[in-house]
């Protein structure tokens, strides 16, 4: 929901009951994903990056891994998450060769506009690291950026 919304309409939107509903915002609250606005709840920045993480991009904007120039992996991530578990199981070579060319930074800034966690890609790049480091590096920014 993008404006505000009567909590028995809301309820009855998703199916729930409002006892349901409000133990549902409680739990989410408790996660840090809803916060209280006036008479309201509202989501944090924490739900939002959550949610970023499960929304795909364009589909012409998905990200392509590629092992060297003219060399593709054969996969694509077209969210977040999809990144995330790509990025788990590609190749190290593609990690590096992605890394150090700037072109994660550049779909983080541009595909995902998230600008933040492109500046983190380019710190994990000043560390020149190789191989499961890489790999390790980049998939733990990731889980604690969007709480995957």
């Amino acid at each position: 929901m993008t404006g505000r919304i009567d909590t028995n309409e809301f309820s009855r939107k998703l199916g729930l009951t409002s006892t349901e509903l409000m133990q549902h915002m409680q739990q989410m609250a408790k996660e840090g994903l809803l916060k209280k606005v006036g008479g309201g709840f509202a989501l944090t920045n924490k739900a939002r990056l959550v949610l970023k993480a499960s929304s795909p991009v364009a589909w012409n904007m998905r990200f392509n891994f590629y092992t060297e120039l003219d060399q593709p992996a054969g996969v694509s991530a077209g969210s977040v998450k999809e990144f995330r578990d790509l990025a788990l199981k590609v190749n190290e070579t593609s990690l590096e060769f992605h890394l150090y060319r700037g072109d994660f930074e550049n779909w983080f800034s541009t595909s995902v506009s998230d600008s933040v966690f492109a500046a983190e890609l380019a710190k994990i790049q000043k560390r020149n690291l190789k191989g499961e480091d890489l790999r390790k590096a980049i998939v733990t920014t990731l889980e604690a950026r969007y709480s995957l």
